[in-house]
Order: C-alpha cells, then structure tokens, then sequence
C-alpha cells in the first residue's frame, strides 16, 4: 500500500495514533500557521527515523485535515492532505478541539 493509500482509507486510524500520542505526552505544542488567506491550527507527530510528518490542522472555517508529509528514497519531500470526515473527526478528544479552535481564533 503506498501513503496515498494509506491517508486516503486509513485517515482515522492515522487522527487515533496522533491523538493517542498527544494525550500520553507530557507537553505538545499546537501552533498558528498560514499560506495566503488560509490559516489553520496545527497539532504534528514527527517519526525521525523514517523522515514522516503526521499533523492535524483545524482551518478558521472549521474544516479539520490530515496531513502527511514525507521523504522519498531520494529525498523528495511529497504532501499528501486529506480532509476529514464527521466520523473521522470523532476520535478527536473535545479538549483538544478546543485548544485548536482557540489557536486558530
């Protein structure tokens, strides 16, 4: 299975590793970015050792993605985004929805 696949049909299960991450660590950092008139609170879950980046940015207008970013075998740097469903949305714990809600606002 290549990551587009991966993102595409396993989103949720991607949104739960993060989570879970964020709830059994001891400080995580949401932070603020922006590209043009787009802006978005960001929650990321870096894995080092294998060059990927999983994040969870919630838009201004409510809209939640995943993000996932990665490095190829010749270290191109691909990313694949992926809106969220309601369902998928779900496993978001209500706490963390309300500290990127107040990052974004």
């Amino acid at each position: 299975m290549n990551y587009e696949e991966l993102v595409k049909n396993h989103a949720g299960e991607m949104v739960e590793r993060l989570v879970s991450w964020a709830v059994n660590t001891e400080s995580v950092d949401i932070h603020f970015d922006y590209e043009g008139n787009d802006q978005w609170a960001i929650l990321s879950m870096h894995v080092y050792e294998e060059d990927k980046e999983i994040s969870l940015r919630l838009h201004s207008n409510n809209q939640y993605d995943l993000y996932f970013g990665y490095y190829d075998d010749e270290d191109e740097f691909f990313e694949i985004v992926k809106p969220l469903t309601e369902k998928e949305q779900e496993v978001i714990p209500e706490a963390l929805q309300k500290l990127m809600k107040h990052v974004v606002d």
